[in-house]
């Protein structure tokens, strides 16, 4: 669930809640259905707008058609390599790139599994790890190990498991803490694609297409930011009674 609200130092506010009621600091899908509907509701007549979140002020760019919005690019400012502002539990204050963890999963008596992740964070915490084949992973079981390990990451984390297409092409599955796995997540493409230059696999400052089950994202990673730019449609309108 997202609310749009009034901002005193943006165009509008954005707070979104997870499935379990949590809210989140920061959602790059949800953040352009909110720039397409201030600006086709005629709310923000604006192509250029500024949206507050929990994790600042984000710069977002509407490309239109017949006065509608089509795509929008979402300038979601620096990753964060620095563990202790991930954060993630793990020594020294430089990035976590492909280091072995393992996780522990006592609720399913299995003991621990070693994984090879690379952590960001993007306003929220991302773990990212490389596999062959994101078709053929079981998330529910997976994702929970991940999201429920306190010891590892302390504020809970949302973990993308990405199977490295070519240099400009990712597949990725999500596993988001407090919501389970969904079709998409804007922040977690951003930090896949952050994860997959800091490991080799593709090139700082080339567009990388994110292909996800709900669709697909292009994401270009710099020093200076990270760009998100995908498409929103209006599916339906209706009233909510609280």
């Amino acid at each position: 669930v997202i609310l749009i609200c009034p901002s005193a130092i943006a165009d509008a506010k954005m707070r979104m809640f997870n499935l379990d009621g949590s809210e989140g600091k920061m959602c790059g899908n949800g953040i352009r259905c909110v720039a397409k509907y201030l600006h086709d509701s005629g709310r923000v007549p604006k192509r250029e707008m500024r949206i507050e979140t929990l994790s600042g002020i984000k710069l977002l760019t509407l490309t239109t058609k017949n006065s509608l919005t089509e795509k929008i690019t979402v300038d979601m400012g620096r990753a964060e390599l620095e563990p202790s502002k991930i954060p993630v539990n793990l020594p020294g204050n430089g990035p976590i790139v492909d280091c072995s963890v393992a996780i522990k999963t006592d609720l399913l008596k299995r003991g621990e599994t070693e994984y090879r992740v690379t952590c960001v964070s993007m306003g929220n915490p991302h773990c990212v790890t490389f596999c062959n084949d994101v078709a053929g992973l079981d998330l529910k079981t997976l994702g929970p190990e991940f999201e429920n390990n306190l010891a590892l990451f302390p504020e809970s984390v949302n973990t993308e498991f990405i199977e490295v297409v070519d240099p400009n092409t990712l597949k990725m599955r999500v596993w988001e803490r407090g919501s389970g796995e969904t079709m998409a997540c804007g922040t977690g493409a951003c930090a896949s694609v952050v994860a997959a230059v800091l490991n080799g696999f593709c090139k700082k400052g080339e567009d990388i297409t994110v292909i996800l089950n709900g669709g697909e994202l292009v994401v270009n990673y710099t020093d200076e930011r990270v760009l998100m730019t995908g498409g929103a449609e209006k599916v339906f309108e209706g009233v909510v009674e609280i």
